[in-house]
């Protein structure tokens, strides 16, 4: 209130009452260090003196309709003469401004070092335009962040502004008066540079109208140490603004023991010098948990029994997603003899993790091949007929989520033109309905050549983490053709079906699809060059898939279609 009563007196002194005048407010957000304290001008008369970086004047009367002159000059100046900057602005009577200084005054000491200016938006608000919202201005000011959206994640919003840049307005956002969570991310959605509460409704918004600006710097050592990027808000009444509070972005992770060296059976996991898993047991998994995300951690693996992150053997940089659910595996050899082969331990990264399937009915497998001595496998469903599940995944690789049917099933792993092993897949009597799962290749084909270590099986992780649960042995299934010679994938399959058929001597095949009331659906001709079908027309079911060579049939085979 002093300081509007500054102004009204400035006002009478000089004769600046007009007939015409519109609202404006003005945000000291320059967080150059030689432009903490300044002095703003109206034509030759001070009227904002020492005005603090992260302060704001109140909404005042400003002459409207005549050309004025705003200068900002050092705190502490004798005159308009001192000034570093001037705007000539002619303002429209009965608007509402507001006015967010940004940039960088000095020669040296900041980069990028864009130029100190006003950033003016003429549809300013004082009030909200509905009394039960809270209306926010939103204002990239930070010199060296790059292009931005916002996303609002603890309401389930989404994006409520994209692409904002540097000295850009994004307009008002008309909200609900609650409390929301605000992530800034880059416009690729790459990274998360921080993630904001805003708690309208705790902090009695309602019918408020804001501006909240982005101050500071992402990189402070490369800006004069200079203050830390944030988020502050500004109210109407000024005074200053208001550091919207940080709130941790995390995201869900689960980690799964696959390592079958004897040196690594046990092992402390470190959240960067913090330790999170002292014992991780071979074949055991964490439940999902909450990892921070958005910022760079280290995830580092240690003898069972360390005693600090500095007896690491295995380390990685990694940088999370916000909201984003991850399963990491950790694979590969620490010995120096005794395997072989012997990759390297590491820690290989599912980015697209699920906790439940997508559909209740079914039941989500991720396949991950974690198995050093085994070659690039096939992995067909032999219980049911389904086929080829996966095609082709190799050693460190996940296949993706298959989203079964929820039924018993047998799975068969195939390699170099034969069986390697079967297993029971009993997804129905075990009542996994609606569960994700992910199962692992794990341990040696030939222990004899990898220290006598653990035999190869395929091994279940659930989400709620524990042992891993051995997938029982079930017996190879025997066809009248080599699985190999033709191959259909992928099964599931959603929109596109694919034939390997490049060592069979033919050069075209029909391929016929039927209802399970044997309705010929689809009957199309394939290639060598063209060996796909469309199958995006199907209804989710089960179907029996017939490949014919001229009138002879070569297999069948059925097809579970998403």
């Amino acid at each position: 209130m002093k300081r509007l009563t500054v102004f009204m007196i400035l006002f009478a002194v000089t004769g600046y009452f007009y007939a015409q005048t519109a609202r404006v407010q003005v945000i000291h957000n320059s967080a150059d260090a030689a432009a903490e304290f300044v002095d703003v001008y109206l034509n030759e008369d001070l009227l904002i003196q020492d005005f603090g970086f992260r302060t704001a004047s109140p909404f005042i009367d400003a002459p409207a309709g005549v050309e004025i002159v705003l200068s900002v000059a050092p705190a502490g100046s004798t005159s308009v003469e001192d000034a570093i900057y001037f705007a000539e602005v002619t303002l429209t009577s009965g608007e509402t401004y507001v006015v967010v200084a940004d940039g960088i005054v000095s020669a040296s000491g900041y980069n990028p070092a864009p130029a100190f200016g006003l950033q003016i938006y003429p549809m300013g608000r004082e009030v909200a335009t509905d009394p039960l919202n809270t209306d926010i201005l939103i204002h990239h000011g930070s010199t060296d962040a790059p292009m931005v959206d916002i996303v609002e994640t603890a309401l389930g919003a989404g994006t409520i502004v994209d692409d904002l840049s540097y000295t850009e307005f994004a307009g008002y956002l008309e909200l609900a008066t609650a409390d929301y969570t605000l992530e800034v991310r880059t416009a690729d959605g790459s990274t998360t540079v921080a993630s904001y509460q805003v708690p309208l409704a705790t902090a009695g918004l309602e019918g408020v109208a804001l501006v909240v600006v982005a101050s500071g710097f992402l990189d402070p050592s490369q800006n004069s140490d200079g203050a830390a990027f944030g988020l502050y808000a500004a109210l109407p009444v000024g005074g200053n603004l208001i550091m919207l509070p940080t709130s941790a972005s995390t995201a869900r992770v689960q980690a799964i023991h696959n390592s079958a060296d004897a040196a690594a059976e046990f092992v402390d996991v470190y959240l960067n010098e913090d330790l999170i898993v002292p014992n991780f047991e071979f074949r055991t998994a964490t439940p999902f948990i909450d990892v921070p995300a958005g910022v760079e951690i280290f995830l580092s693996v240690a003898p069972a029994g360390s005693t600090s992150v500095e007896d690491a053997i295995y380390s990685a940089e990694i940088t999370l997603t916000g909201g984003e659910t991850y399963l990491l595996v950790a694979d590969g050899i620490v010995s120096a003899s005794g395997y072989n082969p012997a990759p390297p331990f590491g820690l290989q990264i599912y980015p697209m993790g699920r906790e439940v399937a997508t559909d209740p009915a079914n039941t989500d497998v991720l396949v991950h091949h974690g198995s050093t001595d085994a070659p690039t496998v096939q992995v067909v469903e032999t219980g049911l007929g389904a086929g080829v599940l996966i095609n082709d995944i190799s050693y460190t690789e996940f296949a993706g989520y298959l989203e079964l049917p929820t039924n018993d099933y047998v799975v068969q792993i195939n390699a170099g033109g034969s069986g390697v092993a079967a297993y029971q897949a009993p997804l129905s009597t075990l009542g996994l309905e609606g569960a994700a799962l992910a199962v692992i290749a794990s341990g040696f084909l030939d222990p004899s050549q990898n220290s006598d270590g653990a035999s190869f099986g395929l091994w279940v992780s659930l989400p709620s983490g524990g042992d891993l649960i051995p997938l029982p042995a079930a017996t190879l299934g025997v066809e009248d053709f080599n699985e190999n010679t033709l191959v259909m994938f992928p099964n599931p399959a959603n929109n596109q079906l694919n034939f390997d058929f490049k060592s069979l001597d033919v050069d075209e095949l029909t391929i016929s699809i039927t209802d399970i009331q044997g309705r010929v659906i689809l009957n199309n001709r394939i290639n060598s060059t063209n060996s796909a079908i469309d199958v995006s027309s199907l209804s989710t079911g089960l179907y029996q898939v017939t490949i014919l060579d001229g009138n002879s049939i070569l297999s069948t085979k059925k097809l579970l279609k998403k």
